[in-house]
C-alpha cells in the first residue's frame, strides 16, 4: 500500500543531450519527484522509458536515491526521451525529439493506489496516448490536480490546455506564459485573478524569474516573494521544478501561502547556485529539512 500523503507525478523523463557528447538527467516532472523524494515525501513518478540503455540509467538514478519505480514504465518499441541541444551564434536551442517513450505513458500499467494528490505538466500531453493515461488517472484517483504549465512550440494546443485548466485545482505559470493565455497586456494584479477566476482556479501561482514571485487565490488572498540580492547564480536550470517542488510541500503539509512561496523561493536560489536540476547529494536538502522540520526519505 502506498501511503496516504504520497503525491503522484506524472509526465516526462529525458536526457538533454549537447554537441559535446555529454547529457544531463532531466524534466520538469522527473525534477519535481527527485526534489520531493529528497524531502521524505515518497512520490510515486509515473512516466515511461525505453528498453535502452538511458532508460536503465534513469530507473537505476531512481533506486539509488530511493525513489519507488513501480510507475516507471518500460516500453520495448520506443526509445527513452531526449531533448537534442545544439548552439546557434552562442544560444542555445532545443529539439524535444518526439515519439519517445513517455509520449505513450500506458493508463493499465499505472499502479492502484489514491494519491494526496496529482501533479503534471504539459510536455507528456502532445501524445493521445499519454494523455489519455492522464484523463483516466484523473478520473480513478479524484484528487486535487497541480498543473505545471510549460508552453514550448510546437507542443502544445489551445484547445487541450484550457481542458486542462479547467480540471487544474492549483496552477503555476511563469508572466510569459500568462500573457500568452489571458490575451492581456493589463498590469499582472489585475490580469491573474480575472484568469484565475475564469477558469475557476483555487490558487494560480505565477513565476517571475529574477522578480520572484506571486500567487493569487479564488478566495482573494493574494502573496509576493523576491529572491535576496546576494543569490549567487551558476545556472538556472530547474529552478522553476525546484519552486514547484516546494510548493507541493506546503500544500502537502498545510503551509500558509505566504510561507509557501518564502521557502520555494529560498530552495530554488538555492538550486541555482549549484550545476543542473537535481542534486545528488542529501546535504545539500539538510538544512531545509531541519529548519522546515520535514522528516526526509
Amino acid at each position: 500500500m502506498h501511503d496516504k500523503r504520497q503525491p503522484f507525478i506524472f509526465g516526462e523523463v529525458l536526457f538533454d543531450r549537447f554537441p559535446d557528447g555529454s547529457s544531463v538527467l532531466g524534466g520538469a516532472p522527473f525534477n519535481v519527484a527527485w526534489h520531493l523524494q529528497a524531502f521524505g515525501q515518497s512520490p510515486l513518478f509515473i512516466s515511461r522509458v525505453g528498453d535502452d540503455d538511458p532508460g536503465a540509467d534513469i530507473r537505476a538514478a531512481m533506486q539509488r536515491w530511493g525513489m519507488s519505480t513501480e510507475g516507471l514504465q518500460l516500453d520495448s518499441g520506443r526509445a527513452t526521451g531526449t531533448v537534442e541541444v545544439s548552439i546557434e551564434h552562442g544560444e542555445p536551442r532545443y529539439d524535444i525529439v518526439a515519439g519517445r517513450s513517455y509520449d505513450f505513458i500506458n493508463a493499465a500499467e499505472i499502479p492502484p493506489a489514491t494519491p494526496s494528490l496529482l501533479y503534471h505538466g504539459t510536455l507528456a500531453l502532445r501524445n493521445t496516448e499519454s494523455a489519455q493515461a492522464l484523463a483516466e488517472l484523473k478520473k480513478r484517483c479524484a484528487v486535487p490536480v497541480l498543473l505545471d504549465v510549460n508552453l514550448r512550440p510546437p507542443w502544445w494546443q489551445a484547445q487541450q490546455l484550457l481542458q486542462q485548466l479547467e480540471e487544474a485545482h492549483w496552477v503555476k505559470l511563469n508572466e510569459d506564459e500568462l500573457d500568452i493565455l489571458a490575451d492581456s497586456d493589463a498590469p499582472l494584479e489585475t490580469k491573474a485573478p480575472l484568469f484565475l477566476q475564469k477558469h475557476g482556479i483555487e490558487l494560480l501561482i505565477v513565476t517571475r524569474g529574477s522578480r520572484g514571485a506571486v500567487a493569487f487565490t479564488l478566495d482573494g488572498q493574494s502573496a509576493k516573494v523576491h529572491p535576496r540580492d546576494d543569490v549567487k547564480i551558476v545556472d538556472t536550470v530547474g529552478a522553476g521544478d525546484a519552486f514547484t517542488s516546494v510548493v507541493i510541500l506546503g500544500l502537502l503539509l498545510d503551509w500558509p501561502l505566504q510561507q509557501s512561496l518564502e521557502r520555494a523561493q529560498s530552495f530554488a536560489s538555492a538550486l541555482v547556485g549549484v550545476r543542473g536540476a537535481t542534486v545528488q547529494n542529501r546535504n545539500f536538502y539538510r538544512p531545509f529539512i531541519q529548519r522546515w522540520e520535514l522528516s526526509a526519505s
